[in-house]
């Protein structure tokens, strides 16, 4: 699963409404918008947390003279050492700070339901919007059943066509 930052403010729209509409938290109609911008901003800080992670790898593959092939490889390193959450853990992360902030906030003026239930609707809005790679991965598949898998002309195509996807969707 991979947070795209022009999917961000829905998946904090979603999870403020699903919250409210279920009980499960009570926010002012005056301060809906504000509770949405600090889950917003929630997810913003763990992408920019990323960011610095990964400018920590590209020095790291800098210094160490390594090709980009090692770019995963080092940036679990790096996660790791600076105590960064990636993939399915990022998501749990991300949803932990968010129940952190539904109960401290002063955009939300009560909590009615236990964690678990509001973490369990917050992963389902948030997988809703974070599943589309698979998708993607699927579409660029079919639109390049011609060429073989595995050969370069492949690899080339199908990295084009991936980027044209998310670029019609709004994802970059």
């Amino acid at each position: 699963m991979r947070l795209y930052p022009k999917v961000i403010p829905i998946i904090s729209r979603e999870v403020v409404q699903r919250l409210m509409q279920d009980g499960d938290v009570e926010v002012e109609t005056m301060r809906i918008a504000d509770a949405e911008m600090d889950l917003s901003a929630i997810m913003r800080e763990y992408l920019a947390a990323e960011e610095r992670v990964n400018q920590a790898t590209r020095e790291a593959l800098e210094r160490r003279g390594y090709d980009a092939s090692k770019f995963n490889q080092v940036k679990r390193e790096m996660a790791d050492v600076r105590g960064f959450k990636m993939g399915d853990e990022g998501i749990e992360y991300c949803i932990n700070q968010m129940l952190e902030f539904l109960l401290i906030s002063r955009n939300v003026e009560e909590v009615f339901s236990a964690d678990n239930v509001m973490r369990t609707k917050i992963f389902q809005s948030m997988k809703k919007h974070l599943d589309v790679d698979d998708e993607i991965d699927r579409e660029a598949r079919g639109r390049l059943k011609h060429l073989q898998e595995g050969t370069s002309a492949f690899e080339v195509e199908y990295n084009k066509t991936i980027e044209q996807i998310r670029r019609a969707r709004g994802l970059i």
